[in-house]
């Protein structure tokens, strides 16, 4: 096995929001969108003196510490930025995962590099954001088309790979009743979806933008309760397949 150096933003090392149980949260730098309510605008650049490069079998046995907290449900999640950039990396790192006896999620947008068989096959579970389920609708949130993110659900469904879906709701963007219900219809075309989860659109980012010297897209847009989204949730979930 070649050694791939990493390049990682930041490692969390006792989450509960990525995936189930317990877990690490290893975020890996660099992202192509350009999402509008992005709130980690510091993860898209592959350089900067804060970035942390670690080969994969470092990352793996500091990871390995944590075994014990991680239980019978928790592991290890790869987040980003977008992780699937860092290609040879990540497959490096995920394999040494399993071999460890540790659960390995990939909490992705699927807008990689192509060519995801290697990756996947050392994956147990992926939280896919799904930006939009139109064409133009991806462009618009996005900047990107959404070629290169079916190419990676196409391969994650061949593969029988378990699927959380998660989507952000923006007020104004991706939200309403209409949206909301082809939403639905468009995750009731996907296989092995174990869940649903919608997420209320937040500006915990938005000071980065101003320490990065980058206009803030939706600039006046307002939180949105969460409280708002818990029925749709609940439906969803009662009508996956």
């Amino acid at each position: 096995m070649t050694m791939t150096l990493g390049r990682i933003h930041s490692i969390e090392s006792m989450a509960l929001v990525d995936g189930p149980g317990v877990r690490s949260v290893v975020f890996l730098q660099g992202c192509r969108l350009r999402c509008q309510y992005c709130h980690n605008p510091d993860t898209w650049s592959m350089t900067g003196k804060n970035i942390q490069e670690m080969s994969a079998e470092t990352l793996v046995k500091r990871l390995s510490r944590f075994k014990p907290y991680y239980g019978d449900k928790g592991g290890v999640t790869f987040s980003g930025g977008e992780p699937l950039l860092q290609k040879d990396f990540l497959t490096e790192a995920l394999q040494l995962c399993k071999a460890a006896g540790i659960h390995t999620c990939l909490d992705t947008a699927g807008c990689g590099m192509g060519d995801y068989e290697d990756i996947l096959k050392y994956t147990d579970l992926v939280l896919l954001d799904i930006k939009h389920y139109t064409r133009r609708g991806y462009q618009q949130v996005t900047g990107q088309t959404p070629d290169e993110s079916l190419a990676f659900l196409e391969t994650a469904q061949r593969m029988h790979i378990p699927l959380w879906i998660r989507h952000v709701v923006v007020p104004g963007l991706t939200d309403g009743d209409e949206h909301l219900e082809g939403l639905k219809n468009y995750i009731g075309t996907l296989k092995y979806v174990e869940r649903a989860e919608l997420l209320p659109y937040h500006v915990l980012g938005v000071h980065k933008y101003k320490t990065l010297g980058i206009p803030y897209p939706l600039e006046g847009v307002e939180p949105m309760d969460p409280q708002k989204l818990s029925d749709w949730q609940t439906f969803i979930n009662n009508h996956l397949n």
